[in-house]
This record gives structure tokens, C-alpha cells and sequence, in this order.
């Protein structure tokens, strides 16, 4: 044949935009940007990890990050989300815009946006799976719950991309006369639109927290047949489905060797709240993780719900007379199941004792062997982790506070009982420095102590026994009651003071942070407290200041040594306590204490 030279190069403005050909290309690039950003964050965590193992904790987080580690904590009221987080999520919706939108006549050929919609599928799965390894890999104190943001975000920038596309698509068919849906491939293209649609709805705040159960349904249901439709409409499909089924195998494969079916015994308190006890469950998990528990009553053996552990484990706990050695978890009844799982407990408990035996009972407030002794039902649960748990080991800190709303004090409780025995029971035998403890708890009403009374009592006493040693332990326990509600109903517990007040945290922690010569003397009429410690009648005023003659009760160690703050319950709370810590990270008084750091545990959905 004869030559015939070089082909001629046709001019930029008459090529035709090959999305085919381009469009992988960005989504290579889309790629290597969320890979090195996941891989830059494991390298960030792995120095504080290993400088925290070699108790070099205070250098790193007061020297180096200190200053930056205030700012990220920083809580925007409404959004639920700190600026960290803020700018993680700015960070990827910009990479996938400018991945969807550089180069790309999107409407003329919207395709590259469905190819960025296609190249998320991994980020969602590999952030929504609980034996997630980017989890692993970042360390304790970010499990899949602390993560769950990024899955969320990711599934929005799905529709994004997938809307963009759909959209540009269907008015190109409109504008030139097109069918929309005939053919497989527009079929199949809009039945996968939709199919975003109805999760993208369905996982709205307020439905998920109204219907969560209808909400996991649909999502799972509908993600399955997106896959499927998604295949049909397009064969650039399967190689992205690819990763989320094996992130989402491997989750599934590590939960099954850790399911465990159990013998449990259900023990209520009154009306509101029950304690499940799982015996011979002795190790393998740590205090302040959580459990899924499925319970098999009335046919409700699908239900999952992730429940905290609020005891430690019971070569540490100070609780071993309180409740049998294993898990203890505590189920606050608000929920369909919740309210059925405390009536099959209540009914069961009233064929087994007299109602003479059961009004004594329930009106021994002075008893450590509540849980011991009071009616229990026996019954089979299915287990799912642990998961989960605290970011800060708290024996490296001189001063705690522990701050909880509700029923987040089955975080801060279990982390309480971890302390006091690590340092009293344990003899501080891997040298914990935990020398003070405040251990706040917001509640509605003063009947709400009973749920935790006897394991208040017998913590707060344990904590008293370490007074004479060499290095005691100094525990003061404030609770904070916002409705005057049945004040009779508040247990004896060691050390404790009853405020009826809204708590701000800041003052909170500012106070106890603070010399008490350097404390203004509350005025006469400020708020009126209530000691436990006391027989006298209650005798107390609402307000919304701050009392500081609680945290009096508390030593002053001086300067240095760490303080380390523990914060669970509702969104709001944990906004004000991220925030709190912020400011005393961003003043003077915050470096003096040898650093400020936190832990979060948001109760909800």
C-alpha cells in the first residue's frame, strides 16, 4: 500500500466531545483525590496514636495542634456539624463538582456527571459499613458512627451527579423530540433516577428519626435494585459495584464470626427504663462501646439497636455487687420496642413477686443490690460488636469531666466505672494520673436517678475508700434537673449535689479549671442546693447561672497534668460541649492545664 502520510489533525473547535473516552479518565482522578485524602488523614492519626502510647500526649496535642484542634471542634448551631467536618464535606462536594463540570459541555453531553455518580458508589459503602478499615486504621475514638457523616454527604453528591445528568439528559430528549423512556438504556436510566430519588427522600432527617425501621428497609431494598437498573443502563456500571460489594461482604462476613446468641435477663425500673443483663460476657470490649442487640420477644427478632455498655468490664468495674459480671446495658423506654421490651420485663416481674415484696423493693433507695435483687426475666439475645468507644484514655489526665444528657449517661457512667477502678480497685497498675472527677448528668425529672442510683452509690463509695492512699481520687457528682418533679425521689449517693438548672458546660468546665481563689463568691440567692448527702427536706430555686460551690468539693492540683472532657446525649449538648472546649483550648488558661481534649457521643439517628 502506499503511503500516505499523516492523517490531519482536525482543529480543537470542530472535535466532537467523546465522553466515553474522557469521562473514566475523571473519574481516575476523582479517585486518587478521595484516596490520598482518606490515606493522608490515616498517616495524620497514626503519630497521635503512637505519641499517645508513649505518653506523649501533652506535647503533641499543646504544642503542635493545639490552636488548629480548637478551630475544627467549632460546632455550628443547627447544621450538627463542626468545622472539621464542614470542611471535609466542602472539600469533597468541590472535588466533585469540578470533576462533573471541567471540560465538559454538560448541556450538550451530560454523561460525566454519570460517570462521577458512578466513581462515589465506593466512598459511600466503604464510610457506611461498620467494620469499615479506614476506621481501623484511624484508631479508637472513630468507629463507623463518627464516620457516618462522609456516607452521608457521599450519597448526596450521588444525586447530585446523578440529577445533573438526568436532567440535562431528559431536556435534550425534549428539546429535540426524543422518546424519554422506550429503549432499555433511557428505561433503565430513569427507573435508576428514581430509584435515587425515593432514598435520597426516605433518608431525610425527619423521616429517618420518625421511620427508621421503614427508612432501612427502603434503603436497603432500593439501593439493590439501583445496582441492577444501574447495570441495565449503562455497562460502565459494574466496575464501581464492584468495591461496594466486597466492602460491604467483608462487613457482612467480620459480623457474623461476631455474632453471638446469649442468655439475658431483663430487669425494669419502673416504667421508663429496663437493664439488660448479659452474663458470661466478660471480656472482648472495653467500656463506652455499644452493642447492636437483637432481643427474640413477640416476633421482633429483626429489630436491631445499638445499645451502650455502661458497666467496664468486670476484672475493673466497681459494679460487680450491683449487677451480674458481663454486659450491662440500659434501654430507655421511647420507642415501640423499647416500651414492649419494658412491658415484657414489667409483666414477668409481677408474676414473680408479690406486690408487697415489689413496693419494698422499688422504695429501697439504699440498696446496692437493686439489680440483684429485683424481679428478672430471663430471655435470648442476639449480639453484634462492640463497636465503637472513647478516643481518650482518660488515665492520662489529672482532671475529667464527665457530662451527660439523658440517656447519655450510659456513656459517661460506664467511663466513670472504668476510672474509679483503673485507680482504686486496680491500684493505678498502669500508672493513670486521674486524680479529679466531675461527673455531671442532666435530666428532666429527680425520678430519673433511680435508674442509675445504686451504681452511683456504690462508684461514689468506692472512689471515698481511696482517701487515705498516697494518690486519691477526688469524685463529686452533680446532677441537674430541669423539671421540679417528684423531689422526693433523690437516692443518698456519696458527694453528690441535686441543682434544679438549666447546666451551661462552659461555666462548667471554666469553673473547674479555675483556682478557687480566683472564684467569685455566688450570690446568697444564686441557687439553692440540694446534697444527697443530707436528710433534709429539698429545699431549691430554678436558675440559670452557675453554682461554683460544687466543683469546690473537688481539690485544687495546680496547673498541668491534662484535662480530659467526656460529653454524651443530644445534639445540642454535644455542640456546647465541643464548643466549650474550643474557647478553653484558645486561651491561656487551656494551655496552662496541660491541654483540653473531648469526646463526643451523639444519642440519636
Amino acid at each position: 500500500m502506499a503511503d500516505t502520510g499523516t492523517p490531519p489533525v482536525v482543529p480543537l473547535e470542530f472535535q466532537q466531545y467523546d465522553s466515553y473516552a474522557e469521562a473514566p479518565e475523571w473519574q481516575l482522578k476523582f479517585s486518587m483525590v478521595w484516596v490520598a485524602a482518606v490515606g493522608i488523614s490515616i498517616l495524620f492519626f497514626l503519630p497521635h496514636l503512637i505519641l499517645a502510647r508513649r505518653d506523649c500526649r501533652k506535647d503533641w496535642s499543646g504544642r503542635v495542634l493545639n490552636r488548629v484542634g480548637a478551630l475544627v471542634l467549632w460546632t455550628i448551631p443547627g447544621l450538627e456539624l463542626n468545622l472539621g467536618q464542614i470542611i471535609v464535606i466542602v472539600g469533597y462536594l468541590l472535588t466533585v463538582i469540578l470533576c462533573m463540570t471541567l471540560q465538559a459541555p454538560l448541556t450538550e453531553n451530560s454523561n460525566r456527571a454519570g460517570f462521577i455518580a458512578l466513581a462515589q458508589l465506593p466512598v459511600v459503602f466503604l464510610f457506611a459499613t461498620k467494620n469499615s478499615i479506614v476506621s481501623l486504621l484511624l484508631g479508637p475514638g472513630n468507629g463507623y458512627e463518627k464516620l457516618n457523616f462522609v456516607h452521608r454527604w457521599a450519597g448526596r453528591g450521588i444525586f447530585i451527579a446523578a440529577l445533573v445528568h438526568g436532567s440535562f439528559w431528559i431536556n435534550n430528549h425534549l428539546t429535540w423530540g426524543f422518546p424519554i423512556i422506550g429503549q432499555q438504556k433511557e428505561t433503565s436510566g430513569v427507573a435508576a433516577l428514581g430509584l435515587l430519588c425515593v432514598i435520597a427522600i426516605t433518608s431525610a432527617r425527619p423521616v429517618r428519626k420518625a421511620f427508621y425501621e421503614f427508612f432501612y428497609v427502603v434503603h436497603t431494598l432500593a439501593y439493590v435494585a439501583f445496582f441492577v437498573t444501574v447495570c441495565y443502563h449503562t455497562i460502565y456500571a459494574p466496575p464501581w459495584i464492584y468495591p461496594p460489594l466486597a466492602f460491604y461482604g467483608l462487613d457482612m462476613l467480620l459480623r457474623f464470626f461476631r455474632y453471638r446468641i446469649k442468655d439475658a435477663t431483663l430487669t425494669p425500673i419502673g416504667n421508663q427504663f429496663t437493664v439488660i443483663n448479659i452474663p458470661f460476657c466478660t471480656d472482648g470490649w472495653v467500656a463506652g462501646q455499644h452493642v447492636r442487640l437483637r432481643v427474640f420477644f413477640e416476633g421482633r427478632i429483626f429489630e436491631s439497636h445499638p445499645l451502650t455498655i455502661f458497666t467496664a468490664p468486670p476484672s475493673i468495674s466497681c459494679l460487680t455487687s450491683v449487677y451480674i459480671p458481663g454486659i450491662t446495658l440500659g434501654v430507655r423506654s421511647t420507642g415501640d420496642w423499647s416500651c414492649a421490651l419494658n412491658a415484657v420485663a414489667l409483666n414477668a416481674g409481677h408474676l414473680q413477686m408479690e406486690p408487697e415484696q415489689e413496693e419494698k423493693k422499688l422504695g429501697d433507695n439504699d440498696s446496692t443490690e437493686y439489680c440483684l435483687t429485683s424481679p428478672q426475666t430471663q430471655i435470648q439475645v442476639m449480639i453484634d460488636g462492640p463497636y465503637g468507644g472513647c478516643g481518650l484514655d482518660l488515665g492520662r489526665y489529672e482532671t475529667v469531666l464527665l457530662f451527660a444528657g439523658g440517656a447519655g449517661v450510659t456513656f459517661t457512667l460506664g467511663m466513670l466505672d472504668d476510672i474509679v477502678g483503673r485507680c482504686v480497685r486496680l491500684g493505678r497498675r498502669n500508672g493513670e494520673r486521674t486524680r479529679r472527677i466531675e461527673f455531671a448528668w442532666c435530666i428532666k425529672s429527680f425520678g430519673l436517678l433511680d435508674w442509675f442510683a445504686s451504681a452511683l452509690i456504690e462508684i461514689a463509695r468506692t472512689a471515698a475508700s481511696s482517701e487515705r492512699s498516697s494518690t486519691p481520687l477526688s469524685l463529686h457528682i452533680s446532677v441537674y434537673v430541669t423539671c421540679l418533679c417528684n423531689p422526693e425521689a433523690v437516692p443518698p449517693i456519696p458527694n453528690c449535689d441535686v441543682t434544679i438548672m438549666r447546666p451551661d458546660v462552659h461555666h462548667i468546665l471554666n469553673d473547674l479549671v479555675t483556682p478557687p481563689n480566683s472564684l467569685a463568691s455566688p450570690p446568697a440567692a444564686l441557687c439553692h442546693e440540694k446534697s444527697t448527702t443530707e436528710q433534709e427536706d429539698i429545699d431549691v430555686e430554678s436558675s440559670d447561672g452557675l453554682d461554683p460551690r460544687a466543683s469546690r468539693k473537688l481539690p485544687w492540683l495546680g496547673s498541668g497534668g491534662a484535662v480530659a472532657v467526656c460529653a454524651s446525649g443530644p445534639a445540642s449538648l454535644m455542640r456546647e460541649a465541643a464548643n466549650a472546649v474550643a474557647r478553653l483550648r484558645l486561651s491561656q488558661r487551656g494551655m496552662e492545664m496541660g491541654g483540653v481534649d473531648i469526646h463526643t457521643e451523639v444519642f440519636s439517628l
